[in-house]
């Protein structure tokens, strides 16, 4: 049995406490990961009762920086985004030799690249761009129109293409056709931006056919990232910064790391939300992890990266993209959340000791 300098009271017993070092160390002892932690305290009204769930979340927050990141590049090439995730399954794009962007499904095991058949690459387009997965349903967008994107969704068999309706004035005369990125989809729905007089967000549904616009009041231009049941997330332009947003259909939600220049929210499962942030400084960016519920923000960077971006979450796993420098060499990756972090940043909590009960050296 160690005692702290601190002297324990009549009746104050710690059994077997091992040394804890740091707050990795902590949650893996509270969690049983590995010695048994017995505290007693004497039987008479607590005083100075303390409650420390945000010191837990705030151990949790530095735990989950302790996850397993694991390097996902598509064999034989320098530039790989994963951009989406469904359970196992793993989207994004490829740069190839013509600088043509290709996509990509990955279940773990096996690359299959997805062209989109008909997709213009450079100078005219940027080839295939690949966003978003739910189930077997894989979106993105392309150039199949000159000087025009067009949103796309694969099934695994057949290719669809998806575009804005085009404006018209009053006399029937065309006004623009605008191109159409889509960005993710759940279910039946999907959501990204078109370019008009103005770059919108949309909400659009694959089996209504109904098109929302997502413009963000007061702002010069609102994107749409990723969606998770009916809350909405992405960001908006104002003259002075970049800010990501959470909506639910009614009420709009601004999301931004505190002293970022700029908060891009790319994606959403329940209450945790994923992105990058821009620091005041300029120099690189960083990966985050945000929970709605908890309040509680998690900086990921990827180990020896100057830029991180997080653009999927599914549970525990989140995938991105990064890169060690400026050479414009990106990285995929697939980034797995310790499981009592992911616990406790879901809102598990409510543990409350007496402040002198709990005794943590070299914390």
């Amino acid at each position: 049995m160690r005692r702290s300098s601190m002297e324990l009271e009549e009746n104050e017993i710690i059994e077997d406490f091992p040394v804890v070092h740091n707050s990795a160390e902590f949650l893996r002892i509270l969690f049983g990961k590995k010695k048994t932690l017995t505290i007693f305290w004497r039987k008479k009204k607590m005083k100075n009762v303390i409650t420390i769930c945000a010191m837990t979340l705030l151990f949790a927050t530095a735990y989950a920086r302790a996850g397993t990141w694991t390097t996902l590049d598509y064999p034989g090439v320098t530039r790989t985004q994963v951009r989406g995730i469904d359970g196992s399954n793993l989207v994004g794009g490829y740069l190839d030799a013509s600088d043509t962007w290709r996509g990509f499904r990955y279940n773990g095991d096996d690359w299959t690249s997805l062209d989109a058949p008909g997709a213009y690459g450079p100078p005219v387009g940027p080839g295939t761009v690949i966003n978003g997965i739910s189930g077997n349903n894989i979106v993105g967008f392309c150039d199949i129109t000159i000087g025009y994107a067009s949103g796309c969704i694969y099934d695994g068999t057949n290719w669809n293409y998806i575009n804005k309706p085009p404006t018209y004035d009053k006399n029937g005369q065309l006004v623009e056709t605008p191109s159409t990125r889509i960005n993710g989809i759940s279910g039946s729905n999907l959501v990204g931006g078109y370019s008009a007089n103005h770059d919108y967000g949309f909400l659009y549904n694959n089996i209504t056919h109904i098109w929302t616009t997502i413009n963000k009041p007061g702002s010069t231009w609102t994107s749409v990232q990723g969606i998770s049941g009916n809350n909405l997330v992405g960001s908006y332009g104002t003259a002075e910064a970049i800010h990501g947003f959470l909506y639910d259909g009614t009420t709009w939600t601004t999301i931004d790391y505190t002293g970022a220049a700029c908060t891009d929210v790319y994606g959403i499962d329940g209450s945790n939300l994923v992105g990058r942030y821009v620091d005041a400084s300029g120099h690189g960016s960083h990966g985050f992890l945000y929970n709605v519920t908890t309040q509680v923000w998690t900086t990921l960077d990827a180990p020896g990266a100057k830029y991180t971006s997080i653009f999927g979450i599914s549970g525990s796993n989140l995938v991105g993209t990064y890169q060690e420098d400026d050479s414009g060499v990106d990285h995929g990756f697939l980034y797995t959340v310790p499981e009592p972090a992911t616990l406790l940043l879901l809102g598990i909590g409510g543990l409350v000791l007496r402040r002198k009960d709990l005794i943590l050296k070299n914390l």
